[in-house]
């Protein structure tokens, strides 16, 4: 069993994140007699897991809904997190085509009031983007001539 200091250092996560995943169900800890937490060995893996799956850019509640899917009787094996992460792969293809865009526009803009509205991918006259949903439309992918 680990201290909440013991998993934060050995994590690299503050032990304020570590009880608020604890809050969220992600974790979860035992109470020692004197009150203080302790954490089994295999909290350091779902910690770790919990910061790689909001790298690949999952919220935490789809988080907990994929951590739920391991088995509650003993420490995630290596086959268990393979089988989590065997779904991402498209999710991960849409974060590269995601990045890849914005660092083709770096060159142009960064974003509005780049002053190059007659270039700018985000020059938006009349508003004609709004049709196509919320949100930065041309970065996230929509044709700004479609």
């Amino acid at each position: 069993m680990l201290t909440i200091g013991d998993v934060a250092r050995r994590s690299g996560i503050a032990a304020s994140a570590l009880r608020f995943y604890e809050e969220r169900g992600l974790i979860t800890s035992e109470r020692a007699g004197s009150g203080h937490r302790r954490f089994p060995r295999a909290a350091l893996r779902r910690v770790a897991f919990i910061v790689f799956a909001q790298r690949v850019g999952l919220s935490l509640d789809e988080i907990g809904v994929e951590l739920a899917k391991l088995p509650p009787d003993r420490a995630p094996t290596g086959r268990d997190w393979e089988k989590l992460s065997a779904t991402w792969s498209s999710r991960i293809d849409e974060r590269i085509a995601e990045l890849l865009r914005l660092k083709a526009g770096l060159s142009e803009c960064i974003g509005c009031g780049c002053l190059s509205l007659d270039r700018c991918k985000l020059s938006n006259p009349q508003d004609r983007a709004a049709a196509k949903g919320t949100g930065p439309r041309y970065w996230i992918g929509d044709d700004p001539q479609g």
